[in-house]
């Protein structure tokens, strides 16, 4: 067979023993990919490959990302996006007082510079409960969070009172919304004056102006939340949301951040006493 085919017999066996070990290298790197998934479900090709990378080549195997999106692709492993509806999270149309932005043209080199806080969704069977979220714009650090069925000022305020605990450094801090009346309020701006924090809001209303907040409300909810089942209580949903803010700030690598975790990035500066 090997003479009809034009291969010498070393030939024929040397291309079956390399496809024999490349099966195995390929079931190596699906393994892998399953194991992250656990419990980053919705984990990118180009994160997997820089996660694994040095793993993988100690194990003798050296792969590019465009031959592991191919090995993905073959094993159904590709990730899919799909739309959900939304309800309205933002009330702009009030008597408050509208602040300027700050934020436009700063340019962030350093974690507790500028703070971002938005309001999203999460839903509940035929309802839905609200997740407030406030992240450190230089680390990607979700700093505070809260879940509550309601969505107003008070809800706000847990959020803002828990990323003051976790405030680092004594130097200036701006904090950036959108023009939502929760975040107009005299009990959250009070707040915010207290600590000597800037208040900063986007100008048109548009979800856009706040893009660090509406992309890290998709990655905590698309990836960190529905894939792990539909939530059925506010208490399975302030589980969830807990455990999906401690996987994303402590192992969802972020290509942004050079491919390192935003508690890697954030923990450079030293715990503040909080007014309040």
């Amino acid at each position: 067979m090997c003479d009809a085919l034009g291969y010498t017999r070393q030939a024929y066996y040397k291309q079956i023993r390399n496809r024999s070990e490349w099966l195995e290298k390929r079931q190596q790197i699906v393994d892998s990919v399953n194991s992250i998934r656990k419990e980053l479900p919705k984990t990118g090709t180009v994160k997997i490959h820089a996660h694994f990378r040095q793993q993988w080549a100690a194990q003798g195997i050296k792969i590019g990302r465009d031959k592991t999106f191919d090995v993905l692709r073959e094993s159904g492993l590709l990730q899919r996006k799909r739309k959900r509806s939304k309800p309205q999270t933002t009330w702009s149309a009030h008597w408050r007082k509208k602040h300027p932005d700050l934020a436009k043209n700063t340019i962030v080199t350093r974690a507790n510079e500028l703070w971002v806080s938005d309001i999203t969704y999460l839903p509940i069977n035929a309802s839905w409960c609200y997740l407030f979220l406030i992240t450190d714009a230089y680390s990607h650090k979700i700093v505070g969070y809260h879940v509550s069925y309601r969505l107003d000022t008070s809800a706000a305020l847990q959020a803002l009172q828990m990323a003051l605990s976790e405030r680092k450094d004594t130097a200036e801090l701006i904090h950036h919304s959108d023009r939502g009346i929760q975040y107009c309020s005299h009990s959250y701006v009070r707040l915010l004056n207290k600590n000597r924090i800037r208040v900063s809001m986007t100008q048109s209303g548009s979800p856009y102006d706040n893009a660090i907040a509406e992309r890290i409300n998709g990655i905590i909810k698309h990836e960190l939340i529905y894939p792990f089942g539909e939530l059925t209580s506010l208490e399975q949903a302030k589980t969830r949301v807990k455990e999906a803010v401690t996987k994303y700030n402590n192992l969802r690598l972020h290509q942004s951040l050079q491919y390192k975790t935003p508690e890697s990035v954030h923990m450079k500066c030293k715990p503040l006493s909080v007014i309040t």
